[in-house]
């Protein structure tokens, strides 16, 4: 059952933001401002390498009803047993959350990762790295071998990726201070780009969002992502991997960033992406524009279709 978000219905909601999601929805957009105004479920993902599955379960389910994420073996949604005031929600003051035991993370934002497949003893590039959500699952998958770089642009965003990093104990990552576009060479087996973004898949998490939103900043936006998707690809090895992903639900930062990509690269080909999840249908066609057959492929998330955040995820191979 939704929670609904305290005094939502006063919020003013751009005419321009209703009539291009009811473009893209139809009939689902009443579904999809009904989540964006509810409350996100929360959710951890195990540290398997400090604990196992099992073991941070028992320490937990005293307190704490803990459900399967479908599509990821070490996440859980998680609440509290609790009733009334003795109702818990501070999941982060837990001391196996000290200890670096889980990690709190947004269930879709755990399937950039798994989508990766990062491998042992491979070198990876997390481009757009902090907090370290991502860069932490990847690092686990890892299993602390190989080189990990988390690479993060923004001085002051490396600090809460330092200490993710160290509160997960890993010791195969180099933290760099750079542009994304800046990178050379093909020297990575795995690069994620999990892009700078508008962020409208995270509405019910930061309703600002609602209140900045506007197609000027998408259409900047979309510009350094082209740039970022491509330096991404240009810096893999011959079969590597790229994983693009953004938490935007705009087809500008999605759709059209692949389809764009590839009128470019003949030597890029989409994967197919299979995770036990309700799926939507991509945008094909948005503002104009048509976009290719491939992104057929790629995985559009709404919130409404899992009560999750809003997500996109695209593969990409380099042949």
């Amino acid at each position: 059952m939704l929670e609904k978000i305290p005094k939502t219905e006063k919020l003013e909601i751009k005419q321009a933001f209703k009539e291009r999601y009811q473009s893209l929805l139809g009939n689902d957009y009443s579904k999809f401002m009904e989540y964006n105004f509810s409350f996100l479920r929360r959710s951890i993902r195990v540290n398997t390498l400090k604990i196992s599955v099992s073991k941070l379960k028992k320490r937990l389910e005293k307190d704490w009803e803990l459900k399967q994420i479908p599509w990821c073996k070490e996440g859980f949604w998680i609440k509290h047993k609790g009733i009334g005031d003795e109702h818990r929600r501070d999941i982060g003051n837990l001391i196996e959350h000290q200890l670096g035991y889980f990690h709190v993370q947004e269930a879709a934002s755990m399937i950039p990762p798994l989508v990766l497949g990062p491998k042992e003893n491979e070198i990876i590039l997390d481009m757009c790295s902090s907090p370290g959500s991502k860069s932490t699952q990847i690092g686990q998958y890892m299993k602390n071998t190989g080189v990990l770089i988390c690479n993060e642009s923004d001085r002051a965003r490396l600090k809460p990726l330092g200490v993710n990093l160290q509160k997960f104990g890993l010791t195969n990552t180099i933290t760099t201070l750079m542009s994304g576009t800046r990178f050379k060479g093909n020297s990575f087996d795995r690069i994620l780009v999990d892009a700078p973004c508008s962020g409208t898949g995270t509405i019910r998490k930061s309703l600002k969002t609602l209140l900045i939103w506007n197609p000027d900043m998408i259409k900047r936006l979309s510009k350094l992502q082209k740039m970022l998707i491509e330096s991404a690809f240009n810096n893999l090895k011959k079969g590597g991997v790229l994983v693009y992903s953004t938490c935007s639900l705009e087809p500008n930062e999605n759709e059209e960033v692949i389809s764009s990509f590839l009128d470019k690269y003949e030597n890029a080909k989409i994967d197919d992406i299979n995770l036990n999840l309700k799926r939507s249908n991509p945008v094909m066609e948005f503002d104009g524009k048509k976009y290719r057959k491939e992104v057929k492929k790629c995985l559009r998330i709404w919130p409404h279709t899992n009560d999750t955040e809003g997500f996109f995820v695209a593969r990409i191979k380099k042949i």
